[in-house]
């Protein structure tokens, strides 16, 4: 974990043409930075958001490893990619409602795949993502229903957070376990990390901290057993929410917690006031 993170943060500075003064200056000391970036020690959630605030990372927002055909027009996939990969929503969101690229679209597997897109623009430029959730089971209703694909999985665990975040429990409960089923024997994507990702989400939302560490520290696992670094990164970040958010709580079973948390993921002991 600490070598894909240490490259990450090393990778991301060098593309800015950043020194490694200029990242470090007010956050903590050069040479703790270089040790950082050799992967020869791990920040702490205080000091890793400090750094990915400085370099512009935004780690709430996340981009599919590969994206999935809405077309047999090369054209209309290359334009996909690459306002998603910006994170251009809106644009996104124009771009799918063309009538160009309904007409385009050949096949059930295409049609998911543009339900869900779809489904994704909306959640993010709609404050109320109920056409979103609707989106998203129009997705499903054309998904193969004889295989459990990378894009159906994502489309359940994207529901179910939809869910979590309006606070039904139990349809999000529903959507994870479905989303998640089989998934340690399921063929290796790397848009896979995305699901232990959201599936933390969907726990984060529902204030469930431990199971949200829990879905985390398994998509590192799972990731790096496949040679894989992507989202890390988000997983990080993750973590480094929950670890504040359990600062904030008066309890003494969750201060154990925390100081397991600490411990395991930023190989240091927890500060004894919080």
């Amino acid at each position: 974990m600490a070598t894909e993170l240490g490259t990450i943060l090393k990778h991301t500075r060098q593309s800015q043409r950043l020194t490694q003064k200029q990242l470090a200056d007010g956050i903590c000391s050069q040479s703790m930075l270089s040790a950082i970036e050799q992967n020869q020690y791990t920040p702490n959630a205080q000091l890793l958001i400090a750094l990915c605030q400085r370099l512009n990372i935004s780690l709430d927002e996340i981009s599919l490893s590969n994206n999935f055909e809405i077309s047999g027009t090369a054209e209309f996939n290359q334009k996909l990619d690459k306002l998603c990969n910006a994170h251009q929503y809106q644009q996104l969101y124009d771009f799918l409602q063309e009538p160009a690229v309904l007409d385009r679209i050949e096949n059930d597997a295409q049609m998911q795949a543009y339900y869900y897109y779809l489904a994704v623009a909306e959640w993010h430029i709609d404050s109320k993502p109920i056409r979103a959730g609707k989106d998203f089971q129009m997705s499903l209703a054309n998904a193969n229903h004889n295989h459990l694909s990378t894009l159906t999985r994502l489309g359940m665990v994207s529901s179910g957070l939809i869910k979590a975040q309006a606070d039904q429990r139990q349809a999000a409960a529903k959507w994870l376990e479905q989303a998640t089923d089989e998934l340690d024997i399921a063929k290796y994507e790397e848009n896979l990390n995305v699901i232990f990702y959201l599936a933390g989400m969907i726990e984060f939302e529902l204030n469930q901290w431990s199971a949200a560490t829990k879905w985390v520290l398994d998509g590192i696992d799972f990731a790096t057993e496949h040679d894989s670094h992507y989202m890390l990164a988000n997983f990080y970040h993750l973590l480094a929410r929950v670890a504040e958010i359990e600062e904030q709580l008066d309890l003494q079973d969750e201060a154990r917690q925390r100081e397991k948390v600490f411990a395991e993921l930023f190989k240091e002991e927890p500060y004894d006031q919080f």
